[in-house]
């Protein structure tokens, strides 16, 4: 990490050996890892059971960093704050697609830990805190065909079933029966266990449609999934469809009802935009730290490239950019951590800002590379492959930007 000065003169201890030790998982785990599985065409074999994917999970299973946001008490590493935004900037510095995928599969374990309902808890969170093979995998499925980014411009009010094709939860007696679809977007989406379902519920609300969120194991009969993904970038990361048909749930597992699903929701895309923000910055990082030593070996002109003003200048704006990431992710991560009300807006401009940085440091680093860049033989040309996904994800850019303008402007 020789580019890397930590500013913050009172990072504790305990941080800084993190950051180290994941540091080395992400150099000598996670980018090997990734490499061999952006390589494999089918993603179908991405997810086979002697797919490098699984030995990556069960390396970090192993390490306890599956549960690295479930608290202590529950047997996690209990990262909040800036302990998650050092986790997650050397993540995203590994792998793009990996720390996503090992971040998003512990989101329906951590839910259920906020409920704080011991026998849940005892059913489902500790078993998977105590997974050291990967047999539990969690996923967060939101969209739906009929509508994606728009779900964060719509976290108030109602939800018109019939226009934005909601997942439904309907009442049958003591239990609740899910229908519908989720989109082919749904991280770990065809090889998740259980997921912590958004849906659309009229129970609760007086017959009017709000806003749900469930907690579903996904080996209950009516549950299906569609083939996965093949994408652009992060191909390591799986994603796919799931179906739902007359799914039947136990009323303990309706976890959010309308009535304060608005919360809920923002509290939940705050901590994940932040998150996603972190997670970039350490995109943003390796992009930089790629082009950086390649600059010093690369000769053109009789001498290596770093000497030339033009890519000093390149250089320099790439760095100020990364140190400007992880500034604002920090800031926004540890505030929201601490405090009882979120600033969703500030999450927004963070996982924008951050994302944006990641790729546009990611696209130059891949200029300077100039014809290599476009190889497969460095590593700059997948990490501007998974950033430009990062633009889409948790959110388009251009819709988070509105939900975050009506925040500021007092909108509902």
């Amino acid at each position: 990490m020789e580019t890397y000065l930590e500013l913050n003169p009172n990072l504790p201890a305990e941080y800084q050996e993190l950051r180290d030790s994941v540091h080395r998982f992400a150099r000598d785990v996670m980018r090997p890892a990734a490499i061999a599985l952006d390589r494999i065409a089918d993603p179908q074999e991405v997810i086979a059971p002697n797919s490098p994917l699984w030995d990556f999970f069960r390396r970090a299973y192993s390490l306890g960093y599956h549960a690295a946001g479930i608290p202590i008490e529950y047997g996690g590493l209990g990262l909040t704050g800036l302990g998650a935004q050092v986790f997650f900037e050397e993540m995203g510095w590994g792998a793009a697609d990996l720390a996503l995928s090992l971040g998003v599969a512990s989101f329906p374990f951590a839910a259920l830990a906020m409920t704080g309902n011991r026998d849940l808890i005892d059913r489902f969170v500790r078993p998977f805190v105590e997974d050291r093979e990967a047999r539990l995998v969690g996923c967060w499925p939101v969209t739906e065909p009929a509508h994606g980014s728009d779900w964060a411009l719509g976290l108030a009010g109602e939800h018109d079933l019939e226009k934005t094709g909601w997942a439904s939860l309907g009442r049958e007696g003591d239990s609740y029966v899910i229908n519908g679809q989720k989109a082919a977007w749904v991280s770990n989406g065809t090889i998740a266990t259980h997921g912590i379902t958004y849906l659309a519920s009229a129970a609760g609300n007086g017959g009017s449609l709000g806003g749900a969120v469930a907690f579903v194991p996904f080996d209950l009969p009516g549950v299906s999934k569609g083939k996965p993904l093949d994408k652009l970038g992060q191909r390591a990361l799986n994603q796919g469809p799931i179906f739902f048909d007359n799914v039947k749930i136990p009323s303990e597992y309706m976890l959010v009802g309308p009535d304060i699903f608005e919360p809920v929701a923002v509290a939940t895309l705050t901590r994940a935009n932040g998150l996603m923000a972190a997670t970039f910055t350490g995109v943003a990082r390796s992009a930089f730290e790629a082009a950086l030593a390649y600059s010093k070996e690369r000769v053109q002109g009789g001498k290596p490239i770093c000497e030339h003003q033009l890519v000093q200048k390149h250089l320099f704006d790439m760095f100020t950019r990364v140190e400007a990431c992880r500034a604002l992710s920090r800031a926004v991560v540890d505030y929201n951590d601490r405090t009882l009300a979120p600033a969703l807006e500030h999450a927004i401009a963070a996982k924008i800002f951050c994302t944006q940085a990641s790729f546009d440091v990611a696209s130059e680093a891949l200029q300077l590379f100039g014809g290599n860049g476009l190889s497969k033989e460095y590593p700059i040309e997948k990490i501007f492959r998974d950033a430009r996904a990062s633009l889409i994800e948790d959110g388009t850019n251009d819709v988070l930007s509105l939900a975050g303008a009506r925040r500021i402007l007092g909108l509902p």
